[in-house]
């Protein structure tokens, strides 16, 4: 039996995420899928299972934590001290969406090459901006991910949770926040709201022999990583302020 630990469940959760994430993405937006032209009312939802799924996956492997996401480990670090977890659990993140965007462009390998537009096959991997101002996109990361931190630890809080969540409650809560934030806030740039969502995918996009692929706009990579960890810090600073959790 293999000894299972909580960065091998961030590394397969991570997975499970962007297989299902970018997967909801690939087959909205590629040729010739059955699902082609679904629209964002699927990607939001497909997202949000896909995170429900992650964390259960990874939370069945021990990994009580289930961050999967190197903001939310970087909120929770600044909230409870552990910093040992940042040495862990990101660089499985990030591993783990690199493998997910594999098994994505695996999955549609017939459709990379009936769909020309290079930004097409680009967005079934990492974020774009649907406007790009920089400044302003930044903002956007930052504010879901404030969002997406400051919601998590409400939910998990005494307060609202007294006894503990339900058993198996705690996945269906954060798909349903991912899926909201998306329906709210995901419009301006894609909600990456996870460094680890757009970097593995982006350097498996780069890595990868896509058909007909362009650039993989590393000037913009910045942003949905240093814009979610921003978001990602105020938010652990406001819970701890307020006494959220």
């Amino acid at each position: 039996m293999i000894v299972v630990s909580p960065a091998v469940g961030e590394f397969f959760g991570t997975m499970v995420v962007i297989v299902l994430g970018n997967g909801v993405v690939a087959g909205t937006l590629l040729r010739r899928s059955k699902a082609f032209g679904a629209g964002w009312l699927a990607i939001t939802t497909g997202w949000g299972l896909a995170v429900f799924s992650g964390v259960a996956v990874a939370s069945a492997m021990g990994d009580l934590d289930a961050h999967l996401n190197p903001a939310v480990t970087l909120g929770s670090v600044l909230m409870t001290g552990h910093a040992g977890r940042l040495l862990t659990y990101i660089p499985a993140q990030v591993l783990g969406a690199f493998l997910g965007a594999v098994l994505v462009y695996l999955q549609y390998q017939p459709h990379w090459a009936a769909t020309p537009e290079p930004d097409t096959k680009l967005a079934c991997f990492c974020t774009s901006p649907a406007i790009r101002r920089l400044g302003w996109n930044f903002f956007s990361e930052a504010a879901g991910t404030f969002i997406l931190v400051l919601v998590a630890a409400a939910l998990f809080s005494r307060r609202v949770s007294p006894g503990g969540l339900a058993p198996g409650l705690g996945p269906v809560l954060l798909g349903a926040l991912v899926w909201a934030i998306g329906l709210s806030l995901g419009g301006t740039t894609g909600y990456a709201i996870n460094p680890a969502r757009d970097l593995g995918p982006r350097l498996a996009h780069t890595l990868l022999p896509i058909a007909g692929k362009g650039g993989a706009e590393w000037d913009y990579a910045w942003v949905p990583i240093l814009g979610p960890l921003a978001g990602a810090a105020v938010a652990a600073l406001f819970v701890r302020v307020f006494n959220v959790a």
